[in-house]
């Protein structure tokens, strides 16, 4: 089996995907938890989605050892560590000292570093990352919040982070073939290689040049090059029909794009009140849950944080607004379920993380994808409380911010028909 560990919610159903597209029976394991034998016994590969991604370097790396210890335990022989395409990191990490903690753990002399993932405009030319053509430190990543990225080259940003040396090999090489490929693997003296990927063929030729290696890492691009293990990934039903919500914490580009576009084509729009979340979060869930529930039916409700720039509240009475918010969209979460929503898209990384907290998910089965790096999931939400008993089954599509085109929140629900 192969065993990946991701560092936030949305990439590891990212990674997922990619895996079930290339013949893999995969599932996603929520932190700590176990599915079982019988479940594990039926997996090509198992993912454990952490959120760590912006944790303290300490406790990304306690959490990422300890889940590597649990797919060791579960007969995992090889490991692929996922961040995200965009190498979202400080010079402190996390991913050098994660990565340095799984290589050490697994005795991997040599790991190669592929954040591509063309689909969604990440690529990697002369060991430079590019965003939609644009060099990542002209992106508007430069400007985020928490982990800013100035610097495009992917080795630049990686040495900070890792006493062990860092090494490029340019598309030349990948692209005389994976035997060529291979041999300048094993040629590197150094523990990290960058690989450059343009395109789907391109990592193609890494994933087969790479097959055995006991550690890979990247984003999930990589995913399509790995040989295919199995070829059936048949099986997956829909949670039954119910009522359907969007929740959206991420205030990026394309999901602002996304908020107004579900507004444009007359859906119901509600905006999270940054100062009542931080104030008074419990009537701010009770107010928002209520006005979910009064929509019509066969609408789907969209509850957002951030329609445009100026909506952005950092702060609210000197805390920040963003972990408030989230803690509110989590809160909302339960209540629709228990109230009967049953298909539920979440936009962002760290509101997904809440989410699926705040609904006791514990295991995610990946069924069919809704464009690149999304999905729908099925999952048992055991919410209770409220005179509900929970064990509800619903989907869960959970979105990184950038990702997706503009219709995505009235088009996702196509895809569970």
């Amino acid at each position: 089996m192969l065993g990946a560990i991701a560092d936030d919610f949305t990439g590891a159903t990212d990674l997922a995907i990619m895996l079930r597209r290339n013949g893999h029976r995969v599932a996603v394991a929520i932190e700590d938890h176990d599915p079982g034998e019988r479940v594990r016994a039926g997996l090509d590969a198992l993912v454990i989605a952490l959120k760590s991604r912006t944790a303290p370097v300490a406790e990304a790396v306690a959490a990422t050892r300890a889940a590597h210890e649990r797919l060791l335990d579960w007969g995992a022989r090889r490991v692929y560590v996922k961040y995200c395409s965009t190498f979202d990191s400080t010079d402190e990490g996390n991913i050098g000292p994660v990565l340095d903690a799984v290589a050490d753990r697994a005795g991997a002399e040599r790991v190669v570093v592929v954040p591509s993932l063309p689909a969604n405009g990440r690529t990697v030319h002369e060991g430079l990352l590019h965003v939609n053509g644009q060099l990542l430190e002209h992106s508007p990543l430069r400007h985020h919040p928490l982990t800013p990225m100035t610097r495009s080259r992917v080795a630049d940003l990686l040495r900070p982070q890792t006493r062990h040396e860092v090494a490029e090999l340019h598309l030349d090489v990948v692209r005389s073939g994976r035997d060529a490929l291979r041999a300048a693997l094993d040629a590197t003296a150094a523990r990290y290689v960058v690989v450059d990927a343009v395109d789907d063929a391109d990592l193609a030729v890494i994933g087969a040049a790479v097959a055995g290696d006991a550690v890979v890492s990247g984003g999930s691009g990589l995913a399509l090059g790995l040989p295919d293990p199995h070829g059936d990934t048949d099986g997956w039903t829909a949670p039954a029909s119910g009522r359907r919500a969007v929740l959206c914490g991420s205030a990026s580009t394309a999901t602002r794009r996304q908020v107004a576009d579900a507004a444009g084509r007359a859906q119901p729009v509600l905006r999270v009140d940054p100062v009542a979340a931080v104030r008074t979060p419990d009537l701010e869930v009770d107010r928002i849950a209520a006005w979910a529930v009064q929509q019509p039916a066969d609408s789907t409700p969209v509850i957002h944080t951030t329609a445009d720039a100026a909506d952005l509240v950092p702060e609210v009475d000197g805390l920040p607004a963003a972990p408030a918010v989230e803690t509110v969209l989590a809160g909302v979460a339960r209540r629709l379920v228990v109230s009967g929503v049953r298909h539920l898209l979440v936009a962002g990384g760290e509101t997904s993380g809440a989410v699926v907290r705040a609904l006791g998910v514990g295991v995610l089965r990946v069924g069919p994808e809704i464009a690149p790096g999304i999905c729908w999931a099925a999952a048992a939400a055991a919410t209770g409380g409220d005179g509900d008993d929970g064990g509800h089954e619903v989907a869960l599509a959970l979105k990184s911010g950038n990702f997706g085109p503009d219709d995505l929140f009235t088009s996702a629900w196509d895809r569970l028909a």
